[in-house]
């Protein structure tokens, strides 16, 4: 009886994750889509081919939300395939997602507190990431040292 329930959640899950995943496929593609859209809707306003420091702003936004969701479908991607979660990818989603956060913020209207804490927040993510492929890159060596 445990073993049929068992089954039956990790068959819900595996449903799960496939609607996530074509749900993520879809909303990227759109968003590509948008994407291109609004450049060229951007460029052909005057002053022509050209962008402002605010446009760039938004497409560089963007850019990184559609690289997030890129990031996102490998992880979903790696979970159907490996039945595991790559950590490496959760940082690296995490990365980029602050990255993005401080593409877009205005620093003149922050505080030092603040810039403070998210610099803290982008370094802890960054020695993370670095503790995770070095880990990562001792155990492939290990592995390589033992045939």
């Amino acid at each position: 009886m445990k073993y049929i329930i068992l089954d039956k959640l990790k068959n819900f899950e595996r449903v799960i994750i496939y609607v996530l995943l074509a749900l993520m496929v879809f909303v990227v593609a759109l968003s590509t889509i948008r994407l291109g859209w609004k450049i060229i809707e951007e460029m052909i306003k005057p002053p022509f081919l050209l962008l402002n420091i605010d446009q760039l702003f938004i497409v560089f936004g963007f850019f990184l939300m559609i690289l997030i969701g890129l990031e996102l479908l490998e992880s979903l991607r790696a979970y159907i395939t490996e039945d595991q979660i790559h950590v490496e990818v959760i940082f690296t989603i995490a990365l980029i997602a602050v990255a993005r956060k401080v593409i877009t913020l205005d620093m003149t209207l922050l505080s030092s507190d603040f810039l403070l804490g998210l610099a803290a927040v982008l370094f802890a993510l960054a020695m993370g990431y670095y503790l995770i492929k070095k880990a990562h890159g001792k155990r492939v060596q290990d592995e390589r040292h033992k045939f």
